[in-house]
C-alpha cells in the first residue's frame, strides 16, 4: 500500500505519521517526495480505505508488485546511487573494467592504470574466484581485497570484487567500494539478506536461468533487510546457442527499467564469453539504455589465469570506450 502525502506536510508531521503506523505494527518506507510505502503488517483484516482518514494523508494507493521496494510502483523517479564523485544510474555512463582474477600486483596496476587513462570509473578484480571446477584457480582471498583497495585509491578509482559467502564480508567491507554477486549465488537468499545489514552498494547480477522477476525478488531480499543501494547486472542468460558462453539478454535493459528504479549495467564479457564479441555487445548495451558497462581487460588476454576467451586487449578496451561515449551521446 501507498500512501501520497499532502503537499504541505512537513518533515516533523511525516515522521509523527511514521511513528502512528509503526506502532500500529507496520513497516513503513520513505519513497520518493510525499510517498510512504506501507509494506509489512498488511493482512486482510486490515480496511485500506481506513488510511486515507490519517493526518496529512491525500490518496491511498494499492501497491500490487510482489517486489515492492525495487518497484516503480513505490518510488517512480530513478534511484542513483552516488560513490566518491560518480553518480550510478544517472546520466553519465559507469564504466568497471579490469581482470576477471586479480594475479598481481603489476597486472591489476597495469590494468588500473589503462582504466583511468580512458574513463573508467571502477577497477574490477576477483579476490575469491568460483570455479566449475575446484582444481582451479580460487583467487588470492584477503591480500587481493587489500590489493584492489591500494591500487584503486591510487588511481582514484572505485573498487569491485565479489564475495561468494557471508564470512567474507567482514573483510570485504574494509576494502570494497562495491561488492558484487555472481550469478551463481544470485538466489543465496542468506547471503543476500546478511548484505542488507550492510551499507555498501551491492552489484547483484543475474542468475543464467532466471527471469527478470526473480532477479528483481533477489535485490528485494538486500533492500528489505536494510540496503538500498542495489546495481542490477544483466550478464547473459543460458540458452541452447554454443557458439557463444551465454547469451546477452538486451531486452532485460529496457525491462528492467520499466519495471524497477534501480540501475541495471550489462556484462557484455560473460554475456558472450567470446573476446571479439565483447566490442559490439558493449556498443548495443549502450544503445538499449545500459547505466553502465562491467568489462574483463588483462595486459596479455592469452594468460589470463581465468576466462581468458572473453578477456579483451587493453588496445581493444580504448577502442570500446570511445565508441560507447559516442553512443552514449547521441543518445543524450
Amino acid at each position: 500500500m501507498l500512501l501520497e502525502l499532502e503537499n504541505n506536510t512537513n518533515y516533523l508531521d511525516k515522521q509523527a505519521l511514521i511513528e502512528r503506523l509503526e506502532t500500529m505494527g507496520f513497516r513503513v518506507v520513505e519513497s520518493d517526495a510525499n510517498i510512504l510505502a506501507v509494506i509489512g503488517g498488511i493482512d486482510s483484516w486490515v480496511v485500506t480505505e481506513d488510511f486515507a482518514k490519517l493526518p496529512n494523508v491525500a490518496k491511498v494507493h494499492p501497491l500490487t508488485s510482489n517486489f515492492k521496494l525495487a518497484s516503480r510502483q513505490t518510488k517512480p523517479s530513478d534511484t542513483i546511487i552516488k560513490i566518491k564523485d560518480v553518480e550510478i544510474g544517472g546520466k553519465d555512463l559507469f564504466i568497471i573494467a579490469g581482470p576477471c582474477s586479480i594475479e598481481s600486483r603489476e597486472q591489476l596496476e597495469a590494468c588500473a592504470k589503462v582504466a583511468k587513462e580512458h574513463g573508467a570509473q571502477a577497477l574490477r578484480g576477483g579476490a575469491y574466484k568460483p570455479r566449475t571446477s575446484p582444481y582451479e584457480f580460487q583467487g588470492m582471498g584477503v591480500p587481493g581485497l587489500q590489493l584492489i583497495a591500494e591500487i584503486s585509491a591510487k588511481y582514484g578509482l572505485i573498487s569491485v570484487s565479489e564475495v561468494m559467502d557471508a564470512s567474507q564480508l567482514p573483510e570485504a567491507v574494509k576494502y570494497l567500494d562495491v561488492i558484487q554477486i555472481g550469478a551463481r549465488n544470485m538466489q543465496n537468499y542468506a547471503l543476500l539478506t546478511e548484505l542488507g545489514k550492510i551499507k555498501t552498494p551491492v552489484l547483484l547480477k543475474r542468475g543464467f536461468a532466471s527471469t527478470y522477476h526473480e532477479l528483481l525478488m533477489a535485490a528485494e531480499y538486500i533492500m528489505l533487510a536494510g540496503n538500498p543501494n542495489v546495481i542490477l547486472c544483466e550478464r547473459g542468460i543460458r540458452t541452447i546457442e554454443t557458439f557463444t558462453r551465454n547469451t546477452l539478454d538486451l531486452n532485460a535493459i529496457p525491462a528492467l527499467q520499466q519495471l524497477t528504479h534501480l540501475p541495471v549495467i550489462a556484462d557484455p564479457s560473460h554475456g558472450t564469453g567470446v573476446r571479439s564479441l565483447v566490442l559490439p555487445m558493449a556498443r548495443a548495451s549502450v544503445a538499449a539504455g545500459a547505466h553502465g558497462i562491467l568489462v574483463e581487460m588483462h595486459p596479455d588476454p592469452d594468460k589470463s589465469i581465468s576466462d581468458a576467451k572473453q578477456t579483451i586487449s587493453f588496445a581493444t578496451f580504448a577502442d570500446l570506450m570511445r565508441q560507447v561515449q559516442k553512443i552514449k551521446a547521441a543518445l543524450d
